[in-house]
This record gives C-alpha cells, structure tokens and sequence, in this order.
C-alpha cells in the first residue's frame, strides 16, 4: 500500500490509540480507499496477544470499530463533495469473532458503507487472516458538530 492513508492524510496529529499516527504506543492503522469503502492491513504485534499466538479480542474490536469509524468519515465527505472528513464518532458496533485470529500474520480488513441517512452512516466490516474470514462486524458512525468533546480530535 503505497498511497497516503486516509488518517495520515486528514489527521496526521490524532491521539486515538487505534487509528492515532501521533500515538506511538497505539495501532496506528492504515486505511486506504477502496469503492464504497476501505481497506487495511494490519500484522499485529506478540503483545496483541489473548492467549499464544492468537489475538485479543479487543484489538480485532479496535481495528474494525476505528477503520469502520473512518470508512464512514470518508463517505460523508464524499458524499458532500467536501476537502476533508467530519469528524465522526461511534455510536454502536458489534462483532462476531469466527475463529481464532492469529498474531503472527498479516490482517486484511475491509469495509463497506450500507447505508447513510443524513449524518450517519452504516457499515459492514470483514477481517481476514490466511484467507479465511476471522471476523465480521457492522457499525452505525455519527459525525458529529462543534460543542461535541470529540469534534477537534482530529486537527
């Protein structure tokens, strides 16, 4: 993935510990578009563990709620034809864990908008491992307006 990732692009200075590039302690994902939505990859780390060699189920919740939370960003400015995303935040994200995720390969993620109506978005999530489906997951992403604690979280 050559190409500048969409945080890296429009919020080279966010804290968050799954998508922050200013976070060096975090995941740091890397999010590229893709039609109708997004793609990453992600190889995680030993510390990434649940149990050996296998991922935390938190991390795979992170991964997807962040690239989800993302994805959803960049359809609303597409959709408005706009220079930069809103800022959006969660407002509701499942998961459904298949199989064990392993930790010593690389993650693909992928991610499609469903619907929006208005200022929300819905997405569908897969995670990918070896060519096998480890996870699936959906997400309703809300931008949000000034006043919101979150609303320049990514200046």
């Amino acid at each position: 993935m050559s190409e500048l990732g969409v945080q890296r692009q429009y919020a080279p200075s966010s804290i968050c510990f799954g998508c922050g590039p200013a976070n060096e302690k975090g995941l740091q994902i890397d999010s590229h578009r893709i039609e109708n939505g997004l793609r990453m990859e992600y190889t995680p780390e030993p510390h990434h563990q649940a149990f050996p060699g296998m991922i935390n189920g938190g991390i795979i919740g992170t991964l997807l709620d962040c690239h989800g939370n993302w994805t959803a960003a960049v359809a609303l400015m597409d959709r408005d034809a706009a220079s930069e995303p809103p800022c959006t935040v969660t407002a509701s994200y499942s998961i459904q864990l298949r199989r064990p995720t392993p930790q010593n390969t690389p993650l693909h993620i992928t991610s499609q908008v469903t619907s929006i109506e208005g200022n929300k978005v819905n997405i569908e999530l897969l995670l990918e491992a070896n060519g096998k489906v480890c996870a699936t997951g959906k997400g309703l992403f809300v931008a949000v307006k000034e006043g919101h604690p979150a609303y320049h979280r990514w200046s």
